[in-house]
């Protein structure tokens, strides 16, 4: 009996989407702009001290185990709870000051990731406001502010709830983002933004102002959702503040503000100026359904228009951000500044990509009647 050929495209679609969705095809893209594989062995502890993240520790009594790995195959069977990874690394002479990211594929079930003592990344939520993201690719920014000439230390601090636990599997590794459009990791901001913002919970028009003075507000790390940061629960108006230093030298370059994915809606100011805004904002005070407004799959890339940035002073980024339902706030990266000579350029190659990506799964669902 012949099967139809439309039964079989679907069928080739299903399966490369699964594929898709598990980075199988950004796997083999990208090993290619590996810098440094750091799989094998890692310095590894159960239990939880934050002094475990500072380069002054001295981890000569820990164990050594495989990453990636479970932790119950490397002789931890049936522990739950926290732990901490440790791993010294070199960074090749040549890549010194190149645009960098950490790869440390999944990890079950949440973490806290530190570049020499300084925290770049953080996916679900620990106890008490716990949020399992063990299903979520691990790609963290390496900050050059951060690095250092000779041995730099990454720590990672791990929770697991049950059954298997650690950093389990993917391509571990440094790795240097091109300008190919491919993912996202490959927006490097030229301007870094702070990862701890200001945050507060409400809706007052004045806080989007320059010199409004946030020191009450509660620290808040950029980007994760706020539920994982002792907001669990909350659906409802929030707002994010920073400041930043712009060098002289960027005094002729034009930017674009990128701010990632935020769920649902955003406006955003920059000096007290509006320069963007994703989502329908016309329900005033009316409550809204998420369903209705959501927007937040799209990435944000706000053009900051003339005259407003202060090159060779200290700028104020303002964040409005409206969550209806599950999951809120400046949820995913990239973030920071990048010239729009540059972003332009990215999406041009993206498309590119894009395109060769779509023949590409045209060929292979080409199937013969």
């Amino acid at each position: 009996m012949k099967i139809k050929k439309s039964f079989i495209q679907l069928l080739l679609l299903i399966l490369l989407s699964f594929f898709i969705g598990c980075d199988v095809i950004e796997d083999k893209i990208r090993l290619e702009n590996q810098v440094l594989d750091l799989s094998g062995k890692w310095k590894f502890s159960i239990g939880d001290d934050s002094v475990w993240a500072s380069l002054d520790y001295n981890d000569w009594d820990w164990e050594e185990i495989k990453v990636p790995s479970s932790w119950e195959n490397e002789g931890f069977h049936g522990y739950n709870g926290f732990a901490w990874y440790r791993k010294w690394f070199e960074l090749p002479s040549e890549y010194s000051n190149s645009n960098l990211y950490l790869r440390l594929g999944f990890i079950d079930d949440v973490d806290e990731t530190y570049l020499n003592g300084n925290l770049i990344g953080l996916s679900g939520g620990f106890p008490p406001y716990f949020l399992t993201a063990f299903n979520a690719s691990r790609k963290y920014f390496l900050p050059n502010q951060f690095l250092k000439d000779g041995k730099n230390l990454l720590a990672v601090r791990v929770y697991d709830s049950q059954l298997e636990g650690g950093i389990i599997n993917g391509k571990i590794g440094i790795y240097k983002s091109g300008e190919k459009g491919e993912t996202l990791m490959d927006l490097i901001p030229d301007v870094n933004l702070p990862k701890m913002w200001k945050f507060n919970k409400g809706d007052i028009p004045e806080w989007k102002e320059e010199e409004y003075n946030d020191s009450g507000w509660h620290n808040i790390f950029v980007p994760a959702f706020w539920e994982t940061q002792g907001y669990k629960g909350y659906n409802g108006f929030a707002w994010y503040r920073t400041k930043f230093y712009l060098p002289e030298e960027y005094k002729s370059d034009k930017f674009v503000l990128m701010l990632g994915k935020i769920d649902d809606i955003d406006q955003t100011y920059v000096n007290g100026k509006l320069i963007g805004s994703i989502g329908d904002w016309g329900f005033d005070d009316k409550p809204i359904h998420f369903n209705e407004n959501s927007e937040w799959e799209t990435f944000r890339g706000y053009f900051i228009p003339d005259n407003i940035l202060k090159p060779g002073e200290y700028n104020t980024v303002a964040v409005r951000v409206y969550d209806g339902f599950l999951d809120g706030g400046i949820y995913e990266g990239p973030i920071g500044l990048i010239t729009q000579e540059k972003y332009r350029e990215f999406w041009k190659a993206r498309k590119e990509f894009s395109q060769r990506l779509d023949n590409y799964l045209d060929t292979l669902l080409n199937v013969p009647q």
